[in-house]
């Protein structure tokens, strides 16, 4: 029998972890993707409940109270949050599990479910991600150098993933493909072990 993974998909923002999500989800429908809860506000083609769960604070707080996050983190100021119940229901029943987190949140996940499949989402170049960055024109100039000087040290810290993938620009069916390939040999290897959350 096959275990399910949980397969953690990280990297700093900017680099295309959305919209590899979005072809994973069109290439493999049949494996589950946490939607991950937060406190901060909706972007203009976002929709809640598919992109994030979107939440004021006191609702936020209310959860992780009763101890409903795999996970949490500040991130720049707003909260994130992975609900445990969707994880958990998917592994269960012996869907893979995919993740999109953080750094931060990556390492706390690893710490919890050790065989977890860790992921790191690389840009060509950190000009080529500065750029990407510049183009979503979301964050002023002071952001802007926040979330560059954190991708900086956020790529530092791939080498402890299980795997590090280039996502190049305009080859997101290689970047998917490549994920693709790297979840089926986790998965076919005999000491494979389930996850228990």
């Amino acid at each position: 029998m096959i275990n399910p993974l949980l397969v953690v998909i990280s990297g700093p923002s900017g680099v295309g972890k959305d919209a590899i999500l979005e072809q994973l989800r069109i290439h493999r429908p049949d494996f589950f993707y946490a939607v991950t809860a937060t406190t901060r506000p909706m972007r203009a083609n976002e929709k809640d409940g598919y992109d994030y769960i979107f939440l004021s604070k006191n609702q936020f707080f209310d959860l992780l109270a009763k101890d409903e996050f795999l996970e949490h983190a500040e991130v720049y100021g707003n909260h994130y949050g992975v609900p445990k119940k969707q994880i958990r229901e998917a592994l269960n029943n012996a869907t893979n599990a995919f993740v999109k987190i953080d750094v931060q949140g990556a390492r706390t996940i690893k710490s919890l479910a050790r065989n977890a499949l860790l992921i790191f989402i690389a840009p060509p170049s950190l000009m080529e991600l500065e750029r990407r960055l510049r183009e979503r024109k979301a964050d002023s100039a002071a952001q802007m150098d926040i979330r560059i000087a954190t991708a900086k040290h956020e790529m530092d810290q791939s080498s402890w993933f299980d795997s590090v993938v280039i996502n190049d620009t305009d080859k997101l069916e290689d970047t998917v493909e490549q994920i693709l390939e790297i979840v089926a040999s986790e998965q076919n290897r005999p000491e494979s072990q389930s996850i228990r959350l």
